[in-house]
């Protein structure tokens, strides 16, 4: 049922996510549903948030290479994220900024379960770019520009079918963090 939902969130949105369209794609009973997540909707979602931490950490790591300088690594981030949306036909990007953008104003529980799973990727960021030689503000910049740039070139890439803005952002952060690299600790 978490995976189905995750998948429905991604594609679709949580607004537009039934819960009798979610049970029945998940080939489960529809009491199922409230047996396992008495909370309904909301609890679901937030599980699927919440899992979707390390899912998405362990996804972007699949291109990691220890081996690469931080502004190659960061290119080859971005590449893979534009392989992962270009694969799913520009369907699937990130099931925690499309709730957050559906919800943020009107669901707090869902509003702080996607600060804190942003918040997670964030320190692994901030941690990557401190461990690489960067002052810890300028880390914190970095990781929140990075971010910022992969969450937006995925929309921008969903709405035109295109992966040009992950092209585009990948080289931006890489040049940034070049940048703040090379004014040392």
């Amino acid at each position: 049922m978490l995976d189905t939902a995750a998948e429905l969130f991604r594609r679709q949105g949580y607004a537009s996510t039934g819960l009798k369209q979610l049970t029945v794609q998940a080939g489960a009973p529809f009491g199922s549903l409230y047996h396992h997540f008495p909370g309904g909707k909301d609890e679901l979602a937030e599980a699927v948030i919440r899992g979707a931490a390390d899912y998405y950490l362990d996804l972007a790591l699949e291109s990691f290479d220890p081996d690469l300088d931080p502004p190659a690594m960061i290119r080859a981030m971005f590449a893979g994220a534009a392989d992962h949306l270009r694969e799913s036909d520009y369907a699937d990007a990130c099931p925690v900024a499309t709730v957050a953008l559906e919800v943020a104003s009107t669901n707090d529980r869902l509003r702080q379960a996607t600060h804190d799973v942003f918040e997670i990727w964030l320190a692994w960021l901030e941690s990557y770019f401190t461990d690489a030689g960067m002052q810890a503000a300028a880390a914190r910049t970095s990781a929140v520009h990075f971010l910022i740039a992969l969450e937006g070139a995925f929309l921008l890439g969903r709405a035109s079918r295109s992966t040009e803005a992950l092209s585009i952002a990948g080289d931006a952060v890489a040049a940034q963090v070049a940048a703040e690299l090379a004014t040392g600790p």
